[in-house]
C-alpha cells in the first residue's frame, strides 16, 4: 500500500485532501503541517511520495523539496500550487520537485498526478532495492573512442561499487570514478589514437585537432577499448585494454615525486594510483588493471 505524506500548514486544505485521498482505499496517508515536521516522518515512515504545499512558516515547499532531494533522493515530490506561487512552484521543479497540481485542481487531479508519479518511480526504488542484494557481478564492454561512452560507463561502476558496498562514502566514489575516467581516457588518447600528452602540455589546441583528425582515420578510428570488470562485495578488478601499440609503463614519471604534480604526462597515472589499491600495467604497457578493495572494518552490502 503506498504512504503518502501530505505537507500543508492550512488545516482545512489538509481536511479537503484527506477526504478526496480516502475515497483511495489503497493509499495510506500522514500528514504535517510543515517542512521541519514533514523531514522527521521521512524519516522515520519512509514515504513513497510527498504532497507538499509551497508556502509555508519555517520550512517552506521549495526548502523541503531540497532537502528531500539532498538526503531521501528515492522519494518524489508532488507540489500543490496556488495563485501567487509561481514564482517558488518554478524554482521547486527546477531543484526536484516531480510534478505538481493547483489547489484549484485537486479534486480532480491529485489522485492521477500521485498514482502516475508513483508509478514512474516504482520502477527505481524497486531497482534499488534489487540492486541491495547483489554479490557479485561479471560485466565485459567494448567501447569506441567516445567520452561520452567513457562517462557513462564511470557512472556505471559507481552505482556499481555503492551497491556492492565498496564506496558507500560518496567522496569515495568520486575518487573511484575519477581513476577509471583517467584510465579509460588514457587507452583512447594515448592508446588507440596515439596523441602524445607531451603534445597536450605544449599546446592543447593543437592536441584537440589531432584527436578530432585521427577520430576519422584507419587504423586510429577502428581501435576499440576493452573494459573487463570482476565485482564482488570484497573488490572491484577493472581490467582495460586498448588496441594501440602500447608503451613502457617504466617510462612514466614517478607519480610519487612532487616535482611531477604539475606535468601533464603520468597525472592519470598519479591519480590512479592514489585512489585505487593498486594499479598494475602490462608488459606492452596497453592494458591496465585497477583493483578497489573494501576497507577493513566496512560492512559489505547485505544480500
Amino acid at each position: 500500500m503506498p504512504r503518502i505524506l501530505i505537507v500543508d500548514d492550512s488545516a482545512g486544505d489538509l481536511q479537503m485532501i484527506d477526504g478526496i485521498l480516502k475515497e483511495v482505499a489503497d493509499f495510506e496517508l500522514d500528514f504535517a503541517t510543515d517542512g521541519d515536521v514533514a523531514l522527521e516522518i521521512i524519516d522515520q515512515a519512509n514515504p513513497d511520495i510527498v504532497v507538499t504545499d509551497l508556502v509555508m512558516p519555517r520550512l517552506d515547499g521549495l526548502e523541503l523539496v531540497k532537502a528531500v532531494r539532498q538526503h531521501y533522493a528515492a522519494i518524489p515530490v508532488v507540489l500543490m500550487t496556488s495563485k501567487g506561487s509561481a514564482k517558488i512552484a518554478a524554482d521547486a521543479l527546477a531543484a526536484g520537485a516531480a510534478s505538481y497540481v493547483p489547489k484549484s485542481e485537486l479534486l480532480t487531479n491529485l489522485t492521477d498526478t500521485i498514482r502516475n508519479v508513483l508509478a514512474v518511480s516504482a520502477h527505481i526504488r524497486g531497482h534499488n532495492r534489487l540492486m541491495e542484494s547483489l554479490t557479485r557481478r561479471r560485466v565485459v564492454f567494448d567501447l569506441p573512442n567516445c567520452s561520452t561512452h567513457i562517462a557513462s560507463l564511470v557512472g556505471y561502476f559507481q552505482d556499481q561499487v555503492h551497491y556492492l558496498g565498496l564506496c558507500d562514502d560518496e567522496s569515495e566514489r568520486i575518487r573511484f570514478g575519477v581513476a577509471l575516467e583517467e584510465a579509460l581516457s588514457n587507452a583512447m588518447y594515448h592508446g588507440n589514437l596515439e596523441a602524445d600528452s607531451g603534445l597536450r602540455e605544449r599546446d592543447p589546441a593543437a592536441f584537440d585537432r589531432l584527436i578530432q583528425q585521427r577520430r576519422r582515420e584507419v587504423p586510429y578510428c577502428e581501435r576499440r577499448i576493452l573494459v573487463e570488470a570482476n565485482l564482488d562485495t570484497d573488490q572491484a578488478v577493472v581490467v582495460i585494454r586498448d588496441q594501440g601499440p602500447g608503451f613502457n609503463p617504466n617510462s612514466l614519471p614517478d607519480p610519487t615525486d612532487p616535482d611531477n604534480l604539475d606535468r601533464v604526462g603520468g597525472r592519470g597515472v598519479l591519480l590512479m594510483r592514489t585512489f585505487m589499491d593498486d594499479v598494475q600495467f602490462s608488459d606492452r604497457g596497453n592494458q591496465v588493471t585497477l583493483i578497489k578493495r573494501r576497507k577493513n572494518g566496512q560492512p559489505a552490502a547485505s544480500s
